[in-house]
């Protein structure tokens, strides 16, 4: 399950971790927030200690998307 709400400068995207009863633990929900110029994914430390936070440049998650499907090696993508 996912969310998506639209706040005044960023659009956050909120994943919910689901399975069936028992199956396996589940883990804590991923926020990404995206604004103009950078992505920002943020999910809750085990034990609820703090927050994990990975902030990626738009071109950063541009390469991310690319790398999904391209098999194994090493890529440049051209900027234009």
């Amino acid at each position: 399950m996912f969310t998506i709400e639209h706040d005044f400068d960023a659009t956050v995207i909120t994943l919910v971790d689901e399975a069936p009863p028992g199956t396996r633990p589940l883990n804590e929900d991923v926020v990404i927030l995206s604004f103009d110029d950078r992505i920002v994914i943020e999910q809750m430390e085990p034990g609820g200690d703090g927050v994990s936070r990975i902030v990626l440049t738009i071109e950063q998650l541009n390469e991310l998307r690319a790398a999904l499907n391209l098999p194994e090696g090493n890529y440049r993508l051209e900027r234009g």
